[in-house]
């Protein structure tokens, strides 16, 4: 084996990013029967690490975690970045191409601190950044408050242990990740619905490097694609922000997708949902869901959404 790696992976430094990372290289070596260091990982410091006292929508949005990984492969420093996806812009730059995304993980969120919603007590503090989980926190216990937490999973575990709230909302995919397997209580998605394309890993490319898009390619799982995809052409649709609060959940099965989402106001008071089934090739069936559920939408969800993602 050369001493040049025969690719290099950028990825965020936080520790979850990290074993994103590692995962995609570890697919990579087994698809291609290549060593370990014929790929190199390349971590980066992402704008969304460096601020942790503002929540994302107020300083840039998920820009903030693919924007120094973006300007590295626009100069060539590395051949393809690794993301959560669900931490992806809905409008990427047109040098970009999503070339594969990983096996999908659990789907669902976790709550850390009771053993449901309804445990926590009256008036109970809920730590959050995120304003699809507050929406919804709030929606089920209009009674109890959200504060803003930020930080990796550590960092935020920690805010926890040190009562800065008395429960606090995690990816069960990043747990797994971590070897966080039994941390928290997994929240049924019958009644809360997660982030679009949450537990997707995505690894982007140049999208006119051939010899890149085709290693990549091996990688790729359809179905975790098919699903991802199809909630990020929802966002899409739906013209939300990072300040809009949208969950939706599809599942792929017997060629088909199900799709079922949910609108809410931010203060979590006003909910819309629905639900579509569609052929997996269906292009416009997301857009079809989010017609319905703006055309349902109250007030005081529709002025968060309609406009450019």
């Amino acid at each position: 084996m050369a001493d040049t790696p025969l690719l290099k992976l950028g990825t965020r430094r936080s520790p979850l990013a990290m074993a994103q990372a590692e995962e995609a290289r570890a697919r990579l070596c087994a698809a291609h029967g290549w060593p370990e260091e014929a790929i190199e990982l390349v971590p980066v410091v992402a704008s969304g690490d460096k601020v942790q006292d503002r929540p994302l929508a107020d300083i840039g949005g998920k820009a903030l975690w693919t924007r120094e990984l973006d300007g590295w492969l626009h100069e060539g420093r590395i051949d393809a970045a690794v993301h959560s996806l669900k931490d992806v812009e809905t409008v990427r730059p047109d040098f970009l191409a999503i070339a594969a995304v990983l096996p999908r993980a659990d789907k669902r969120d976790v709550l850390i601190g009771a053993a449901s919603l309804a445990a926590l007590p009256q008036g109970a503090v809920i730590g959050t950044s995120a304003p699809r989980r507050a929406a919804q926190a709030l929606h089920a216990r209009p009674d109890c408050r959200v504060i803003t937490f930020r930080g990796n999973v550590a960092t935020r575990l920690a805010k926890l242990a040190a009562g800065e709230a008395d429960a606090t909302f995690l990816a069960a995919a990043g747990l797994h990740r971590l070897g966080e397997n039994g941390t928290g209580h997994p929240l049924d998605t019958a009644h809360w619905l997660p982030a679009p394309a949450q537990g997707a890993i995505a690894v982007e490319c140049h999208s006119d490097d051939a010899r890149v898009r085709a290693l990549l390619a091996a990688i790729d799982h359809g179905p975790s694609r098919a699903e991802a995809m199809a909630e990020r052409a929802l966002l899409a649709a739906l013209g939300g922000s990072c300040h809009s609060a949208i969950a939706v959940l599809c599942d792929l099965a017997d060629e088909a997708l199900t799709m079922r989402a949910a609108l809410f106001s931010p203060d979590g008071a006003e909910r819309v949902e629905g639900a579509v089934t569609f052929p997996v090739h269906d292009a416009e069936g997301p857009a079809r869901l989010a017609a319905d559920l703006l055309a349902r939408a109250t007030p005081g969800i529709a002025r968060h959404f309609g406009g450019q993602p």
